[in-house]
């Protein structure tokens, strides 16, 4: 039996707002610095969610962040989304 050619998949719909392709996680909040990402991640993991940090600055590269370059994304599961959102509320 000869080589199959390689399956090239075509793209499906795009994924929802605020959610990275393929991940099944979604962003429910979006902190100043990576401090701030921390204390909310700590917050969700002691309710029983996971959450995943996310940020543009390198900080080995760049120790330090002016405005908006240390911004940090809150991502969770999309199954526990609604309830992050609703402890982050309080």
């Amino acid at each position: 039996m000869g080589r199959r050619a390689k399956v090239i998949r075509l793209p499906g719909p795009p994924p929802p707002a605020g959610e990275p392709p393929g991940s099944g996680l979604v962003e429910v909040l979006r902190c100043r610095d990576q401090g701030e990402a921390l204390v909310v991640r700590s917050l969700l993991d002691s309710e029983g969610i996971a959450a995943v940090l996310r940020g543009q600055l390198v900080q080995s590269v760049h120790p330090f962040s002016v405005g908006d370059q240390g911004e940090v994304t809150v991502l969770v599961p999309a199954a526990d989304a609604e309830a992050a959102r609703r402890i982050l509320s309080r």
